[in-house]
């Protein structure tokens, strides 16, 4: 998966349509499905419980299922990006306490790994206005790069795949 240039207006823009849908779809869902079932089979001890329950499932499995047929649509374009992105990013975290020692001895595919994580993270971070942490990335960039340095890497983000974690 490649970095891209995003549209942050856009982006902003689309995700807060898709949320807003989404809870709004969940809220009416649940109530409507409930209530029907409800109608159709009361309970004689008042208790819907089990009606209400079901009602949020199929209305959250209903949600699930347009997003994912809408998901190359033009509109979820951004949204479907980010959400990617975040799902590699992840994976690369849940690496990254043997990606690192594995960087300091040179390994390549470490370094890249690392480097790929950092700029998506900048990239995200940019795009959520979270620059909390962003003086922590500058650091660990840094030393990123002095390590590259170091055994005369050239760090190209071009270069990574996800396969890259499978040895670590």
């Amino acid at each position: 998966m490649q970095l891209i240039t995003i549209d942050k207006k856009r982006y902003r823009k689309h995700l807060n349509l898709v949320i807003t849908g989404c809870i709004s779809g969940l809220l009416l869902g649940c109530l409507g499905i409930s209530q029907l079932l409800i109608a159709l089979f009361p309970d004689p001890s008042g208790s819907h419980f089990h009606w209400n329950l079901l009602g949020a499932i199929i209305t959250s499995i209903l949600i699930a299922w347009i997003l994912n047929r809408y998901r190359k649509h033009n509109f979820m374009i951004e949204v479907v990006y980010v959400w990617e992105l975040k799902q590699a990013l992840n994976k690369i975290n849940r690496k990254m306490l043997k990606l690192k020692p594995a960087a300091a001895k040179g390994d390549i595919n470490a370094l890249i790994a690392m480097q790929y994580s950092y700029s998506g993270s900048r990239l995200l971070w940019q795009l959520d206005d979270n620059t909390i942490v962003m003086e922590e990335l500058t650091i660990a960039q840094a030393e990123l790069d002095k390590l590259a340095k170091k055994y005369q890497i050239s760090l190209d983000i071009s270069n990574y795949n996800d396969d890259i974690l499978k040895q670590f």
